[in-house]
């Protein structure tokens, strides 16, 4: 068996609410004698019984349901400890007695991310794969839910424990120039050994390059509608929302604050913003409206810029979309300053579906993988790892001393151990499973 924590943790691992079946799990070293306190004879490891759920089952003398148990003794359970789950009726009157119990067979609440946490302390997982499990939970979107199912999987495990292995292989071509430095070493053995870091670099920084799209495809690809007023700007959001979220008027300036709406587009999360509309104003708000809208242009994967059919602007923003509205009351260009537009009319409908179509083929160039197909690196943490690993490495290639340059090469092992979590990650544990929800 693994490591057991002698402290027992339950808790609800299906959502609260109205529903049929209502999962309470259970880890820890008391877990066999709290089970049999409830149900008595325990059923056969990783099978599925039913049994009544007591009090005490030793005395019988309070029923608190009849469900489904499973046990699952340690290492081979999620968290590697001894544990079980009871897929009791959803009343909360009966996950209300159910908790209670267990609090009086010895059991405690569990912490936000606890069960995960203890799995990662006994090995069944590393960081990178509990990460994972978290971003699963949370996946909204099909591509959201492939990535996040991929790292769980331990598919970016995969790629930065064959970097370390490859790191270990050259810290002892290093040693061995080190510590034989009288002897006729092959010259290649050296040669060789800059050629390997080389090519580590190499590969770091196409997957850091690659970490954007990674990015958002986990936190959502955004897109910043701007243009002059009266461009239609609210009206294009409320097309893509399918519902009403912003006011629109023939008043110029009626928007003078940001609104997002969140949805998906080829399977991908998006979000929209609106933004005020463009123009010198000497109000102090919409002032102060133009200025936020120039921000969220900034930080915007995509920028979706409006005009009226009878307003071309003078500037395009760099990569956008440029979007010509009104085409009812007038032609519309076919390109502005050599960029393509497409012409649409958000009051007959024209052109929307062109747009949409073409909506999506920017977000699947945003976030399409690379073609060597290695995982995509979705978190600014891991991200900035692997960069500190690359540094090392490339401080490695520029020292003379061998010495240092095993040094270096230690350090850039350490990077990649702290992404993983084998090295030094203690003070990392509490803000990384502290974002899971109280049942995992």
């Amino acid at each position: 068996m693994g490591y057991q924590n002698e402290q027992t943790i339950f808790a609800l691992s299906t959502g609260l609410g109205r529903a049929a079946i209502a999962v309470m799990r259970v880890s820890g070293a008391g877990s066999q004698a709290l089970l049999a306190r409830l149900c008595g004879r325990l059923p056969a490891p990783r099978r599925a019984a039913l049994r009544r759920i007591w009090a005490n089952a030793a005395t019988q003398d309070n029923l608190l349901d009849e469900a489904l148990v499973l046990w699952f003794p340690g290492p081979n359970s999620y968290t590697g400890e001894d544990g079980f789950e009871l897929h009791l009726h959803a009343g909360p009157a009966i996950i209300k007695a159910v908790a209670e119990a267990l609090v009086a067979g010895g059991a405690r609440p569990a912490e936000p991310g606890e069960f995960t946490r203890r799995a990662f302390t006994n090995g069944r997982m590393d960081l990178v794969e509990a990460e994972g499990i978290a971003d699963l939970v949370e996946a909204e979107t099909e591509s959201q839910r492939k990535i996040a199912l991929a790292q769980s999987d331990g598919a970016l495990s995969t790629l930065y424990q064959g970097w370390a292995e490859q790191l270990k292989r050259a810290l002892a071509h290093q040693e061995a120039l080190i510590d034989f430095p009288d002897e006729d070493l092959p010259p290649e053995v050296e040669q060789g050994l800059l050629q390997n870091i080389q090519s580590l670099i190499t590969a770091m920084q196409a997957h850091i390059q690659e970490g954007a799209r990674g990015e958002r495809i986990r936190q959502g690809v955004v897109f910043a509608i701007a243009g002059p007023p009266n461009a239609g700007k609210s009206s294009l959001l409320n097309w893509l929302a399918d519902r009403d979220v912003a006011i629109v008027s023939p008043i110029a300036g009626t928007t003078r604050d940001a609104i997002e709406v969140s949805g998906s587009l080829a399977g991908v999360k998006v979000t929209f913003v609106d933004t005020a509309g463009m123009r010198e104003t000497e109000d102090e708000i919409e002032a102060e409206g133009v200025k936020r809208a120039l921000f969220h242009v900034k930080q915007a994967d995509c920028v979706l810029q409006m005009f009226a059919a009878d307003h071309a602007p003078e500037s395009v923003f760099a990569g956008a979309i440029l979007i010509g509205n009104k085409t009812d009351l007038g032609q519309v260009p076919a390109t502005v300053l050599n960029e393509p537009v497409m012409p649409v009319s958000l009051k007959t409908g024209e052109g929307l579906d062109a747009l949409r179509a073409l909506l999506e083929r920017r977000v699947e160039a945003l976030t399409a993988q690379s073609s060597f197909g290695a995982p995509l690196l979705t978190r600014a943490r891991h991200k900035a790892g692997v960069q500190e690993a690359v540094a090392c490495l490339q401080a490695a290639l520029e020292q003379e001393w061998p010495e240092m340059r095993g040094e270096e090469l230690r350090l850039a092992m350490r990077a990649l151990g702290r992404v993983t979590g084998q090295v030094g990650v203690e003070d990392l544990l509490d803000a990384v499973f502290g974002q899971f929800c109280i049942g995992k």
